[in-house]
This record gives C-alpha cells, sequence and structure tokens, in this order.
C-alpha cells in the first residue's frame, strides 16, 4: 500500500509570493452573531508592510463588521486546489474619499496595478467619491497555508 502525500505548510516567503501572485481572495469577516461573513474581494498585497488593502463602498456590510470588530482574515487560491494561503490580523477602514484626489483617493488609485491604471485619472477619483469608496487595510500578522505536492 502506498503512502499518500501529506500536506506541506509554505514558508513565509512562499505565502508572500503567492498573495502577490493572486488579485482575488475570499474575505472573512465576523457577524454581530459571530459567524463569519464570507465575501470575494480584489486585494492588493504590500509584502513590505505586510498589508493588504481593499476598495470597498461605506455602506458594505464588510465595513460594519471590520468597525465593530477588526479581525479579518483572507483565503486566497494557488495554482491548484491543494495550495493556499490565509492572513489574519486587525483592520483599519479608512473614512470615505470627499475630494477628488484626496489622500485616500490617491491610496485608491495605487492600488491599481500602473497598467491597468485609468485614463482619465481626475473622473476616476470623482467616481470614487461619489461612490464613497474606503480603504480596508488588513494588517497581517499571521500567514499560514499548505500546498499538496502530487507528482503527476
Amino acid at each position: 500500500m502506498s503512502q499518500r502525500p501529506a500536506p506541506r505548510s509554505l514558508s513565509d516567503e512562499a505565502l508572500s509570493t503567492l498573495l502577490g501572485q493572486q488579485q482575488f481572495g475570499t474575505l472573512a469577516t465576523i457577524k454581530r452573531s459571530g459567524h463569519p461573513h464570507l465575501t470575494t474581494m480584489a486585494y492588493s498585497w504590500d509584502p513590505g508592510a505586510r498589508i493588504l488593502r481593499f476598495s470597498t463602498t461605506a455602506d458594505r456590510i464588510k465595513v460594519q463588521h471590520l468597525r465593530r470588530d477588526p479581525r479579518a482574515a483572507l483565503h486566497v487560491s494557488g495554482g491548484d486546489v491543494w495550495s493556499f494561503a490565509v492572513a489574519e490580523g486587525q483592520t483599519v477602514v479608512s473614512e470615505s474619499t470627499t475630494v477628488p484626489g484626496d489622500a485616500v483617493g490617491r491610496e485608491l488609485l495605487g492600488m491599481i496595478p500602473k497598467a491597468g491604471r485609468p485614463k482619465d485619472e481626475a473622473a476616476f477619483l470623482e467616481e470614487l467619491v461619489a461612490e464613497r469608496r474606503v480603504v480596508i487595510r488588513l494588517n497581517v500578522d499571521r500567514l499560514y497555508g499548505t500546498v499538496l505536492d502530487i507528482d503527476g
């Protein structure tokens, strides 16, 4: 009888690389009942600062959850169904951007890769204000995840 491969923990560096290679993950916040609230989110990873940034609107339920309880986690799938990374930590939710080009608006613009930036930045910054956009910053204090090495 052959032995099945066991999951292998990923190093902090490998987990950070995985976070940087992806752009979508599942953000978990905590409902008032204590149950998790899960939502798929685009994110931006700053490995040096160990901060994940998310753009959302001020009226979203996840914002209410995080303002009440700032603990959150992001689950990101790897290149196959057997690998993943989880980033846990405390969040800070910014105030809404209120003036086109203010600090929050510039932070939101900075989250977009240079190749994907809007041609008309002024119009984009005005749209962020109209949508009442905020930045969720997840300060990562724990990374974990695994990969299952399967030779095929």
